[in-house]
C-alpha cells in the first residue's frame, strides 16, 4: 500500500485558493442558459484520486455504498463514504478505468477521503494519488450540450449516464463524462490542464455561456441535488438523504453497511431529505420547519430562482416523514411553506 499525491503542499495551496467567479454576467442569464441552451463552466473544488493496485476493485468495494466490483469498464456510480456507525463521511463517483479506479469529489473532502482509505488499507495492494492537479475538467450543462460539443469537435457517440469517452480534440487526449440524469443533459470533459482555456473558448464559440457559481447554486438547488456539508452531514443517515442511487443492497459487506441494512430490514427513517416551496424570502440555513407548534424539520439550503412564470423561493431540507408528501403544507415563523418533489421540474423548463 502507498498514500502518495501528484504536488507538493505549495502547489495544494495554490489549487485550493482557485475559484470560479461568482458570475461573468446577469446571474438570470447565465441560469437562463443552464435551463434553456449551454452554460460552460469549471469547478476547481472538485478532485480526482486514482486507485492502482491489484486489490483496488475488491478494497473500495468494501468501503463504499454502491457497487464497485460489477462497474462495467469506464462507467461510474453515485456512492457514499460511511463510518463503521452508518453516518457519512463524504459522498463521491468512482468510475472504472480499466488501469485503475478514478474517484471524484469535492475539495473540502479530500482530507477526510484520503485519511480514511489510508486508515483501511492495511495489507491491500491499493495506491492512492491525488490526480487533481494533472487533470482539468471542464463542464456543460443544459439542453444544448451535446450539440455545443459536436460544434467544438467533439463528436458524441451514444452514451449512458456516468459513462466516459475517450476521444480526441485537437490532437490531444480528451475524455467526456455523461452526467447522471437524462432529463437534464451534462457533460465534463476532461483533458491536460495545458489545454483547459481552449478547450473552453471553443465551446463558447460553438455557442456556450459562460455561467458562474451563483448561477450554478441556483441550478443546484433548483435540481434538487444535495451538497455534502450543506446538505449532507455526517450526523445524517443514508436513507434520510434520499439518495436511493448511491446504495446497493445486494454488493456484500462495507464499512457501515450493517446499519443501511438494519434501517432498510426495519424500516424506513423518520426524516427524509425533500424540497420546499416558500411564500416569501429564502430562509437561512438551519431555520426550523414547523408543523402545528412542533418542531418538525430544518431548511439546509434555500435560493430564489428565477422561473418563467416570474420568481420563486425553493428550499431543500429535512422533514418528518409523514408530513412529506407532496402538497403537504408546515410552516416556518408563520409563513407558508409546501412540500414538493424534487427537482422543481417547472423551474427547469426551457
Amino acid at each position: 500500500m502507498s498514500l502518495t499525491t501528484s504536488h507538493n503542499d505549495a502547489s495544494l495551496s495554490a489549487s485550493a485558493e482557485k475559484q470560479w467567479p461568482a458570475q461573468f454576467g446577469k446571474v438570470t442569464d447565465e441560469f437562463g442558459a443552464l435551463r434553456s441552451t449551454c452554460g460552460v463552466y469549471e469547478l476547481p473544488q472538485r478532485v480526482k484520486i486514482r486507485l492502482t493496485g491489484s486489490d483496488r476493485v475488491r478494497w473500495l468495494n468494501g468501503m463504499v455504498t454502491n457497487n464497485i466490483r460489477d462497474l462495467a469498464q469506464n462507467f461510474g456510480v453515485y456512492a457514499f463514504l460511511l463510518n463503521p456507525q452508518g453516518h457519512i463521511l463524504g459522498d463521491l463517483v468512482a468510475f472504472q478505468r480499466g488501469e485503475g479506479l478514478l474517484v471524484e469529489s469535492d475539495r473540502a473532502q479530500l482530507a477526510k477521503i484520503l485519511a480514511t482509505f489510508d486508515h483501511y488499507i492495511i495489507m491491500d495492494d491499493v495506491e492512492v494519488a491525488d490526480i487533481s492537479e494533472s487533470l482539468a475538467s471542464i463542464s456543460l450543462t443544459g439542453p444544448k450540450s451535446g450539440e455545443v460539443l459536436a460544434a467544438a469537435g467533439i463528436q458524441l457517440p451514444a452514451m449512458q449516464p456516468l459513462e466516459v469517452a475517450d476521444l480526441g480534440w485537437r490532437d490531444t487526449a480528451a475524455s467526456v463524462v455523461r452526467g447522471g440524469d437524462d432529463a437534464f443533459p451534462s457533460f465534463e470533459v476532461w483533458l491536460a490542464p495545458e489545454h483547459g482555456a481552449s478547450m473552453r473558448n471553443a465551446l463558447r464559440n460553438a455557442g456556450a455561456t459562460l455561467v458562474g457559481q451563483d448561477a450554478l447554486e441556483l441550478y443546484r438547488v433548483a435540481m434538487g441535488v444535495p451538497l455534502y456539508g450543506k446538505d449532507i452531514r455526517e450526523r445524517d443517515l443514508p436513507q434520510e438523504t434520499e439518495q436511493q442511487h448511491a446504495l446497493n443492497f445486494s454488493k456484500g459487506c462495507y464499512v457501515g453497511q450493517e446499519i443501511v441494512e438494519r434501517i432498510r430490514s426495519r424500516g424506513n427513517v423518520h426524516r427524509k431529505f425533500t424540497g420546499f416551496k416558500i411564500d416569501g424570502a429564502p430562509p437561512a440555513v438551519g431555520t426550523k420547519i414547523q408543523w402545528q407548534g412542533k418542531e418538525v424539520g430544518e431548511i439546509t439550503s434555500s435560493a430564489a430562482i428565477p422561473g418563467p412564470a416570474g420568481e420563486q423561493t425553493v428550499a431543500l431540507g429535512y422533514l418528518r416523514r409523514e408530513l412529506a408528501g407532496p402538497g403537504k403544507e408546515v410552516d416556518i415563523a408563520g409563513t407558508r411553506v409546501t412540500v414538493s418533489e424534487l427537482p422543481f421540474r417547472e423551474l427547469l423548463k426551457n
